[in-house]
């Protein structure tokens, strides 16, 4: 059966998933894996579908020392021992700037492109990139797909859009972005799914994790987020601050004397939950520890999210829902109770035996604003928009997609040679399998090609990644 490999690479870990293709494009989840502790204590583990564990292997620091080395250790377990041979792979990449506004097959002169946004993500967007280039340069010819956490906030009216800067700084991209896109809109269609026609309406979702974000909902679309030309706007995070006065940031660099990366580092890794409390960056700790600086840093967190609530309550001229999800927002009774009381005021009212046992919906019937809880699916996201991609499945991009691909025909004329017609040969029978009849034939003319002069080593669609 086909396969589609997602990945979602950190500083520290490299988390991916495998779905099956199935009939009428239906998408099912294999299996979900990660390495973490990269360059430390590297850790492969990895479970099937009733969560049941498929490995857990440790290496030696020197063995997984990068991001590269880890997607390398993930695809060779993958393709020995599962016999996984993806075709094709879709990344989250955390910015894409003012030119991606929606998933884009990736060639050498998109991946140039993105590199340019690694300064206002550099926690993420270098770690996003790193698996990709990794592949354009040892398997060209597999198909790889770049989805936005910006791409779902790009149609923002101009008031949204911008900061009140000179005009030749928006022009060249300083502009309010917004981010946790994939998040948004996978909750925005199990919304639809689930209460119509409380989608249709004036919403706000909360992306509660160790980064965290609010977005304001009007009909199914975005049109308000708290975060803005980074990811450090807005909410408090686990070690980011969230809002914060940029003259905070001069007086560091100009009486403090700090240099610019030690800036970054700060707001980065050391400001946020862990700044406030003093203990740690995860919520789940600072919930169970009875030090009173843990307790502020909560209160804190709630008290934001309460200002920012009637932001974006502004921004959408009322509110008829309010929508829990993110590792925080799906799964702690205590923060969804402590929230949900500074939304009485818009007409909230929370049902506490409901929000105990995380029931979809957790407000009383009484509630002017519906309180839910929508567990998020980034990954899943990302393979839908990799499948529809790849397949060509939305005719409104069908020419960008052409373009696109036409690009990266050109781009790889050389490393092409590089791949066995053995695994060509096996990626065609997949593409025909899932009904790409246009793209198998493509592959077809290299194929024969290859077959009358020198071909590389034989390898699966992973090799050496």
């Amino acid at each position: 059966m086909a396969t589609l490999l997602v990945v979602n690479a950190g500083s520290s870990s490299v988390k991916f998933q495998v779905f099956a293709i199935g009939e009428a494009h239906a998408l099912t989840r294999e299996l979900k894996g990660q390495v973490d502790g990269i360059g430390t204590n590297p850790r492969l583990r990895a479970s099937g579908l009733a969560g049941h564990p498929l490995v857990d292997r440790t290496f030696a620091k020197e063995e997984v020392a990068s991001v590269p080395a880890a997607l390398q250790v993930a695809s060779a377990w993958l393709r020995t021992e599962r016999n996984i041979e993806p075709i094709a792979v879709g990344h989250r990449v955390v910015h894409g700037g003012p030119k991606h506004r929606e998933p884009t097959l990736v060639d050498r002169s998109v991946l140039a492109d993105l590199e340019r946004y690694v300064s206002l993500a550099p926690l993420h967007q270098p770690n996003n990139l790193a698996p990709i280039r990794v592949l354009l340069d040892r398997q060209p010819l597999l198909p790889q797909v770049a989805c936005f956490d910006t791409a779902f906030h790009r149609g923002h009216g101009p008031a949204a859009d911008r900061y009140a800067i000179p005009e030749p700084l928006y022009a060249e991209g300083v502009r309010r972005y917004g981010f946790h896109g994939l998040s948004y809109e996978y909750v925005t269609g199990r919304l639809i799914e689930i209460a119509p026609e409380v989608a249709s309406g004036r919403v706000i979702v909360a992306h509660l994790g160790s980064g965290a974000s609010m977005c304001a909902l009007s009909d199914s679309r975005s049109v308000e987020s708290t975060m803005g030309f980074t990811a450090l706007d807005g909410l408090p995070m686990g070690t980011r601050p969230g809002q914060i006065d940029p003259g905070v940031v001069l007086y560091l660099l100009q009486e403090k004397g700090l240099r610019v990366s030690e800036v970054q580092d700060l707001l980065y890794r050391d400001c946020g939950l862990k700044a406030l409390s003093g203990i740690s960056n995860d919520m789940r700790e600072l919930e169970t520890s009875v030090d009173p600086r843990a307790a502020f840093a909560i209160e804190y967190f709630e008290y934001r999210i309460g200002l920012y609530a009637g932001m974006l309550a502004a921004a959408l001229g009322g509110l008829d829902a309010f929508v829990f999800t993110g590792g925080i927002g799906e799964n702690s009774v205590r923060i969804r109770d402590g929230i949900a009381q500074r939304l009485v005021w818009l007409g909230a009212k929370l049902d506490p035996a409901a929000n105990a046992s995380a029931k979809p919906l957790i407000s009383r019937n009484a509630s002017a604003v519906a309180l839910y809880v929508v567990p998020t699916d980034e990954e899943l996201m990302i393979a839908r928009h990799t499948l529809a991609l790849i397949s060509g499945a939305s005719s409104k991009r069908s020419g960008e997609r052409e373009m696109s691909g036409e690009r990266a025909r050109r781009d790889e004329t050389v490393p092409v040679q590089e791949q066995s017609s053995g695994d060509l040969t096996k990626l065609i029978r997949k593409l025909r399998w899932i009904g790409l009849e246009d793209h198998a034939r493509s592959l077809e003319l290299i194929e024969r090609t290859l077959s009358r002069g020198p071909s590389g080593p034989a390898g699966g669609a992973m090799t050496g990644a």
